[in-house]
């Protein structure tokens, strides 16, 4: 269905949390009444439904993204929710439709409505609850990315997921066993490494019984097998990216997701050059300007891949409005798992 202007009736304003100033979550937001915004060409008002947490709405709230809109901004960078209104020049989305994506800041989705560009948008998988749908995107599309696009993943293969029963992490674990490999997940606690577990892991290592670097490596050596690790996905940094450099395998390859450790590791050059492997960079967002052909592609494998119950994402908890500044805090220190995300009541 095309839009040309189409509408359906949206008040004059809205709820939103924006952050005002830059720190911890909460301090930096504030839930304040704004108007909504309007869609631009190309651009959907989307009425939210429900929004999943990430890590990068720490760092923007922090200022500490790559991306620093003005304040005061709307953060929230995936949702799901049902088209309000379509802007000019759109072509195959109408009023209604219920739709998955990220939002363009700085009109985010923790507020009533946000604003979505049609490249970013697509259709909710209709097997998925809201909280399910809204926590589809992010974490899968860079999954799919790092493990594909990347490191060129083979079924058989062996991958080391870091951070593994988080939200990107447990997105990363099903998706390389729905492409055949077997998966090592690292995480920081036995009620993680039950998380783990459940996801299917075929090996978990705890890293908080490891005695740093070395002693995580020695782990991940046992759990890997004298092989080592083909791939290595890593969205956490320190520590762990210098526990992946002694277990990769000859030609293996580690993708740089982020840091959560909030450590950038150093790779030494000698040392990829003796152990012969890759370190690849993943800025997943870039895909989405420079090649959103391969976007749309990765979506469609990953909603092929929800219809035949291969994957479904990880919702540890569902949680209102109001609790956005503690959520997001919780989230910043490490002590969710899976995802969370706030449902509109």
């Amino acid at each position: 269905m095309s839009g040309g202007g189409d509408v359906a009736a949206v008040p004059g304003s809205m709820r939103a949390w924006q952050v005002v100033r830059h720190g911890a979550p909460s301090d930096a937001l504030e839930r304040r009444e704004v108007p909504v915004p309007q869609p631009g060409a190309g651009e959907l008002l989307v009425q939210v439904d429900a929004c999943a947490l990430n890590f990068p709405d720490v760092l923007l709230a922090a200022g500490q993204y790559q991306l620093r809109p003005d304040l005061p901004f709307t953060p929230g960078i995936e949702l799901v929710g049902r088209v309000a209104a379509v802007g000019e020049s759109v072509e195959g989305f109408g009023v209604g439709d219920r739709v998955i994506g990220m939002p363009q800041l700085p009109h985010g989705a923790f507020a009533d409505y946000a604003i979505l560009p049609t490249r970013t948008a697509f259709a909710a998988p209709e097997a998925l609850d809201d909280a399910r749908a809204a926590s589809l995107y992010v974490a899968y599309q860079t999954g799919w990315f790092g493990l594909h696009q990347r490191a060129r993943l083979q079924a058989g293969e062996t991958v080391v997921v870091h951070a593994a029963s988080g939200g990107v992490g447990s997105a990363a674990v099903q998706l390389a066993q729905a492409a055949g490999a077997r998966v090592v997940a690292v995480v920081g606690g036995e009620a993680k490494a039950e998380v783990a577990w459940a996801l299917g892991a075929d090996e978990v290592v705890d890293r908080t019984q490891c005695d740093g670097a070395d002693g995580l490596a020695a782990a991940l050596k046992q759990a890997c097998g004298p092989r080592g690790a083909d791939v290595v996905y890593d969205p956490v940094g320190g520590d762990a990216f210098a526990a992946s450099t002694k277990v990769v395998a000859f030609e293996g390859r580690i993708v740089v997701v982020g840091f959560t450790s909030g450590r950038i590791p150093q790779a030494a050059a000698n040392h990829l050059l003796i152990k012969n492997y890759s370190v690849l960079g993943l800025h997943w967002g870039r895909y989405q300007d420079v090649a959103p052909e391969l976007v749309r592609q990765a979506q469609d494998d990953i909603n092929e891949l929800v219809a035949a119950g291969l994957v479904e994402p990880l919702v540890s908890e569902r949680v209102g409005a109001d609790d956005v500044p503690d959520a997001l805090q919780r989230l910043a220190s490490g002590a969710t798992t899976g995802r969370v995300v706030v449902v509109r009541g």
